[in-house]
């Protein structure tokens, strides 16, 4: 039996000749010429020069080593340690040449993985450079923010070109990944841009996902909402590892073609400063690019924000012109008389003030006036600025109640655990009222009814409300009026009531919406199932912006339906309503940069209630006008305890924002 040898041979020198002992079902034997880049990428070697064939330079990428020699110290390392022995003829059959085998899909198709290599290369580009040019609001995704030069890309191309192999791998990795996070925080503002009208808080907001998962679950079911939350977990991990593995594959390219690298990066550099300089935009987008760069001090500088804030919060919280009031001299002006505080879901400025919705919007106000003045009542109405938009209703009422600017889930927690004095709280301190909340949204136990100073809570297990899901809303407006009538105001107490009541058949996506039926056929709310299905289905309704507005628009009428109804059957000459819209909607309905702006009324049967806010400048009737006075939602407390104090003509302390 002859003996195994293991030779090295020089390549590019003079090619191997076919020996007569290989079976007739072997490979062809291929020189070093031929195989060195497959082998190289079969055996892990990575070469960092020009000298590899384009089969080899992409194989070589897909097997994660990433070596420094020269590509032909490379090929005869792998000679060395696999070159073909002589066998043995009678066993040959059954022992394929591992190497062979290893080559596998790559050797007998080379085309079609030169093709693959190459995509697989291209698409690693596209990736990285819509990561580095991708803006953080829909509003700007246009075609013209993905032709710019990156100069984040430029400066590390030229980083990943300078250091070593090691610190290479390590900087490509780490850049990748943290491409990977700024793209979803980008797609976080995103989204937060088009509900909330402002940017992902990183500090503040991530116990919003708890509520968003709420939201799709009671709008499509438990099944969709799993789905969707194992969706975006799969998204997210997706994203981060396949842009981890772009940057590494492209910083492997660029190592071995080094030349032609260093050039391109020397060229975009130029030209990316020559276009800074001149300003030179396309399509009114500036060439020259610091997108990311830009992204992430926003986020640095809002983190630094979100940080101090709890402290400066802090301080303005513990500043309340109202809490050492005595008790007998707080709501004087109100004594005996029953104050509902009623807010209205997403009802905005827009609903009155857009004309695709205006006109509907302003008839149901102005016959709901006459309605209320031939059943005794008067009214007057005025702008509030909320401190939220598109959703985040608690942080409106939060602000309303307490007289602080609560625009974020700190504040909230800060405020809701505090011994601030909210303005139902004041009612209950005075001990002139019994109060109660009709919450129909609130699904869970709420510890935050002690900070409002309610004695009784009625949440959604506690209407005896039978009827179907509205979406996300879980009882029409009109039975909830129904049930705080049945429950708290049609009873007689000892005392005269103060009531807050939400109203939710106006939050998105307002469809299917409820309709008016009568005040005695309401029964348990099971006459609502044939109302339900006879309803528009959301996800049809969303797929076209304009019918997304007129079902708002809807869904607005349907809220305010109720509420003047309600006032117009159990209204007395000793109700005073309080109603107003929490926030506006979101852009989709609004459009972008729109007012926070909603509207507030107050009604009342005893013209002295009226009176003692004569000095407001607040217009008569339901709907405020153009002209009417806008204040900030915080400053509502202090103006009303004011006004209904022992003093109503003293002019309010300032509150400290």
């Amino acid at each position: 039996m002859p003996h195994s040898t293991r030779f090295r041979q020089p390549p590019n020198k003079k090619k191997a000749t076919t020996t007569d002992d290989l079976p007739p079902d072997s490979p062809p034997e291929r020189t070093p010429d031929d195989t060195g880049g497959d082998i190289a990428a079969d055996t892990g070697a990575d070469t960092d020069t020009d000298t590899a064939d384009d089969t080899g330079a992409d194989t070589a990428d897909d097997t994660g080593a990433d070596t420094d020699t020269d590509a032909t110290t490379g090929s005869l390392s792998v000679a060395a340690a696999g070159s073909t022995s002589d066998v043995n003829p009678s066993t040959s059959d059954a022992a394929p040449d591992e190497d062979v085998v290893r080559a596998g899909w790559r050797n007998r198709y080379p085309a079609v993985a030169r093709t693959v290599a190459s995509a697989v290369t291209v698409a690693a580009g596209v990736l990285v450079l819509v990561a580095l040019l991708l803006p953080n609001q829909l509003s700007r995704l246009t075609p013209g923010e993905f032709l710019r030069i990156p100069v984040e890309g430029i400066f590390g191309a030229a980083l990943l070109l300078l250091l070593p192999p090691k610190a290479r791998r390590v900087a490509a990795v780490v850049a990748g990944v943290g491409l990977g996070l700024r793209t979803l925080l980008n797609c976080l503002d995103m989204g937060f841009y088009s509900v909330l009208a402002r940017p992902f808080d990183p500090v503040l907001d991530w116990i919003l996902f708890d509520d968003a998962e709420s939201f799709l679950r009671d709008s499509i079911g438990q099944a969709g909402a799993t789905a969707a939350v194992i969706g975006v977990v799969v998204l997210v991990l997706g994203l981060l590892v396949l842009m981890t593995l772009a940057v590494v594959r492209l910083s492997r390219l660029m190592v071995r073609h080094s030349a032609v690298a260093t050039r391109t990066t020397l060229v975009l550099g130029t030209v990316w400063i020559t276009c800074a300089a001149l300003g030179v935009q396309l399509a009114g987008v500036p060439v020259a690019s610091t997108n990311t760069a830009d992204l992430v001090q926003d986020s640095a500088q809002r983190l630094r924000a979100s940080l101090a804030d709890q402290r400066v919060f802090a301080k303005q919280a513990n500043v309340d012109a109202f809490r050492d009031t005595p008790p007998d001299q707080l709501l004087t002006g109100l004594r005996g008389k029953d104050v509902i505080f009623t807010f209205i879901e997403s009802y905005g400025r827009s609903a009155i003030a857009d004309p695709a919705m205006a006109s509907q919007i302003d008839a149901v106000l102005k016959d709901g006036t006459k309605r209320l003045h031939k059943a005794g009542f008067a009214s007057r109405s005025a702008w509030l600025t909320s401190p939220t938009a598109g959703g985040g209703s608690w942080l409106a009422h939060s602000t309303f109640m307490s007289g602080l600017w609560i625009n974020n889930q700190q504040r909230y927690r800060t405020v809701t655990s505090s011994d601030r004095m909210p303005l139902t709280d004041a009612f209950k301190r005075s001990g002139a009222w019994r109060t109660s909340g009709i919450m129909p949204g609130v699904t869970r136990s709420w510890p935050e009814g002690k900070f409002y100073g309610l004695d009784h809570v009625y949440d959604t297990h506690h209407l005896g409300y039978k009827g179907p899901q509205f979406s996300w809303s879980r009882v029409p407006d009109q039975y909830s009026l129904s049930a705080f009538e049945r429950l708290e105001h049609g009873k007689r107490h000892g005392k005269p009531l103060m009531s807050e009541i939400i109203l939710v058949s106006s939050h998105n996506p307002w469809a299917p919406i409820p309709k008016m039926i009568g005040w005695d056929e309401l029964g348990d709310g099971s006459v609502y199932h044939g109302i339900q299905k006879a309803g528009k289905d959301p996800k049809e309704v969303w797929k076209d912006p304009a019918q997304v507005r007129t079902e708002y628009r809807r869904a607005i009428e349907y809220s305010l339906h109720s509420l003047i109804s309600y006032m117009e059957k159990y209204g007395n000459k000793n109700t005073v309503l309080v109603f107003l819209g929490d926030h506006q909607p979101v852009p989709t309905v609004t459009g972008e940069n729109a007012s926070r702006d909603v509207p507030v009324a107050l009604v009342a049967h005893d013209p002295a209630v009226l009176d003692r806010i004569s000095g407001w400048g607040w217009q008569k009737g339901l709907k405020p006008g153009p002209k009417t006075p806008v204040w900030r939602m915080d400053t509502f407390r202090d103006r009303f305890l004011t006004a209904y104090g022992p003093k109503p003509g003293a002019t309010p302390p300032r509150p400290a924002h």
